[in-house]
């Protein structure tokens, strides 16, 4: 299954908000990441056609349980990576941009054999 970076985003961040907020809305979504509303609807329409979220008639979205695998995916690897980041002692708010960057392009591989590793030999 590929899913490009900006769609892992936009499934991370209504993840977030349903976590936060519990509902999430295309304007929640455009408030967070500060796009325009109509960039949010067109990103909306391909997720909800790709299946990985649904739409009710208000409006209200949520992660259908493909958009729940990946969303969690991608936001485990945020969290491990800027936690990472975080005990080498950067700075946490650059931790976590560093930390968005990583996580679209570490591979699966990678990343799990790091997190073995912290896990192994960290108290994470």
């Amino acid at each position: 299954m590929f899913i490009n970076e900006s769609a892992e985003n936009y499934l991370e961040t209504i993840l977030m908000i349903q976590r936060k907020e519990g509902s999430v809305r295309s304007i929640d979504i455009a408030n967070e990441l500060n796009f325009s509303k109509p960039s949010i609807s067109v990103a909306m329409k391909h997720l909800k056609e790709d299946e990985y979220i649904q739409m009710d008639p208000k409006g209200f979205i949520t992660l259908t349980d493909k958009g729940r695998k990946v969303a969690e995916q991608i936001y485990d690897r945020h969290q491990l990576i800027a936690k990472i980041l975080i005990n080498l002692g950067v700075n946490p708010e650059t931790a976590y941009e560093d930390s968005c960057k990583i996580e679209h392009d570490l591979s699966q591989e990678s990343y799990d054999k790091i997190k073995e590793f912290v896990i192994k030999n960290y108290d994470f």
